[in-house]
């Protein structure tokens, strides 16, 4: 399944990023909307979800995320909703790890 979120902050270390794999963190924007993907091993055997994915949030309930590779990069985000079946554009997907 994959989850969507609108991506309330972030910290300015994303912006800073320039290692070639860690580039993607440069196009982060507050108020944009991602789609995180949760596929195993991240998915917990027995729940089958992943952790951080925001299922017994509040609607408005602010979560964070800490980018892999940068704990500098880091920010809240709201979910949105979550979808059994993914539809996730290239562009601002990302997986739980």
């Amino acid at each position: 399944y994959c989850v969507e979120f609108k991506t309330e902050s972030l910290s300015h270390h994303c912006a800073l990023e320039n290692r070639p794999y860690a580039r993607w963190m440069q196009y982060l924007r507050e108020g944009h909307t991602v789609c995180v993907a949760c596929q195993p091993p991240a998915m917990n055997a027995d729940t089958h979800r992943c952790s951080g994915d925001g299922h017994n949030a509040d609607i408005d309930k602010i979560l964070h995320w800490e980018a892999i590779g940068n704990s500098q990069c880091q920010g809240t985000w709201k979910k949105i909703r979550q979808l059994e079946h993914c539809s996730c554009p290239l562009v601002h997907s990302f997986i739980f790890t």
